[in-house]
């Protein structure tokens, strides 16, 4: 990993400091201590102990809360914290834990004294409100010990060993100092949004816990600090970019500004899963790999069952992880909470472990066919093939046989493997799916318009009801 650093020395640091603080609406904060926490086992081993050992408060919010053993523990363990006398806050989005978790799970917790609040559960007058979402993983212990992180709180994310599923990899943090302050008010605004605000009155905050300046991100709808930081990270970054994404549809002018960096001689690497538990984000995912490599971008995807972690690494100095994804829903429609830190020790770290991940992971390549001139030393290991002929028949059919057992094959000894055809795929199931709802409408008309028909009367009730809000508010 390179050592020259993101941030220049003064006084252009000055300015790009400046620049960082503007873009993400969030000031450098000196003083924390920072903990790299890898993997669901080891976050549910450190929010578990710092839940039980709470003497003030304990303010949870979290997209996914499921009802199974893992989300049963963290509930009981904070049932025995009200019990005791301990403040317990917890908020929990009503998509994310829809099927997953409902009312009656909590019912202990709130019999026990603690408070349950459920962030944009469906509302007349807001039709379109389903689409803001609290996806943040953030929990804050006494004001003092704050976590933030990609990991929800599901067994889901520890595998299943008797299947020979693994884990899901994710990455998130622990912090001290006076980073915690602002986590706990990223907590507080989300609670007031839902009812009667939080008095976080005491105990203070440590002034110094260490000595790692960091930014918290707590983005909003429509707020895209994250958006803002992200695009000026691409833009300064001198030597090397490593970003860790989940469920990566990029912007076009993130995406620009990816492939200007990897035009400019820097590094830029994206990892991303193989497989993912929303098929349709990774097939928008893979359709995008194109302009990607040929900018000379190199793109992995991991091997394991899901990569559900979020972070980036850039120059040695800079490094970032939290909750946000590399897509308009959580640029600019969700509730996100990161951490964007300043600190070569830290970064390092993060940097050595994207090296460990990608010792599980498979580097797609463009077609040699398709290589370009620029892109001879991102691909210069992959040995070039002989061109195949086009004959036709069933000699063209054996061709293209052997050469997706060659590319299968090669995959398996190099690491790598050929981009297929990444268009062609999502055309044809579009084409399916107009196809099949064009005959659904000729043969049983009802079908497509009764769901219509509900979808109109719910938005017309919903919209005449905003209307009747606002003359009501205006009256008064």
């Amino acid at each position: 990993m390179a050592s020259t650093p993101l941030i220049p020395s003064a006084p252009s640091r000055f300015l790009a400091e400046q620049a960082l603080s503007r873009a993400a609406g969030a000031p450098l904060l000196g003083g924390n201590a920072i903990e790299l926490l890898i993997d669901a086992a080891a976050h549910y081993e450190a929010w578990l102990a710092a839940i039980r050992g709470a003497r003030q408060r304990v303010l949870l919010e979290n997209y996914l809360i499921s009802d199974d053993e893992v989300g049963r523990a963290f509930r009981d363990a904070l049932v025995e914290r009200a019990r005791a006398g301990v403040t317990v806050a917890v908020v929990y989005d009503w998509l994310g834990c829809l099927g997953q978790s409902g009312s009656a799970f909590w019912q202990p917790l709130r019999r026990a004294g603690g408070e349950v609040r459920v962030f944009n559960p469906p509302q007349l007058g807001k039709p379109f409100g389903w689409i803001t979402r609290d996806h943040r993983k953030l929990l804050v212990v006494d004001g003092q010990l704050g976590f933030l992180s990609g990991v929800c709180i599901s067994a889901r994310w520890l595998g299943d060993a008797r299947r020979g599923v693994p884990p899901w990899r994710d990455t998130g943090v622990a912090l001290r100092g006076p980073a915690v302050a602002e986590l706990e008010l990223a907590f507080a605004q989300s609670w007031a949004s839902l009812g009667t605000p939080l008095d976080l009155t005491s105990p203070a905050v440590e002034a110094q816990a260490g000595t790692i300046a960091l930014r918290v991100i707590a983005t909003q709808p429509a707020t895209a600090g994250m958006y803002r930081l992200d695009q000026q990270v691409a833009a300064m970054a001198r030597r090397t970019l490593w970003i860790t994404d989940a469920y990566f549809v990029g912007m076009a002018p993130y995406v620009q500004a990816l492939a200007s960096a990897a035009r400019d001689g820097v590094d830029v690497r994206l990892l991303v899963p193989g497989t993912s538990d929303i098929p349709l984000v990774a097939g928008m995912s893979r359709s995008g790999y194109r302009p990607l490599l040929k900018a000379g971008i190199r793109v992995f995807e991991w091997n394991g069952s899901m990569l559900h972690a979020k972070t980036a690494v850039a120059d040695g100095q800079w490094a970032r992880v939290g909750s946000s994804n590399l897509n308009i829903a959580s640029w600019l429609g969700n509730r996100e909470i990161d951490v964007a830190v300043e600190d070569a020790g830290f970064a390092r770290r993060l940097a050595e472990q994207y090296e460990r991940d990608l010792a599980n992971a498979t580097e797609i390549v463009l077609a040699p066919r398709r290589r370009r001139p620029h892109l001879a030393r991102v691909q210069s290991s992959t040995e070039r093939p002989p061109r195949p002929k086009r004959p036709g028949g069933s000699s063209s059919r054996a061709a293209a046989g052997a050469l997706r057992i060659a590319n299968t094959v090669g995959a398996a000894l190099t690491d790598r493997r050929v981009l297929g055809d990444t268009a062609r795929g999502p055309l044809l199931v579009g084409i399916a799916v107009l196809a099949l709802l064009a005959a659904v409408a000729l043969v049983w008309p009802k079908v497509v318009s009764w769901p219509i028909a509900t979808l109109s009367a719910w938005f017309a009730l919903n919209l005449a009801i905003r209307v009747w809000r606002l003359r009501r508010r205006g009256d008064g």
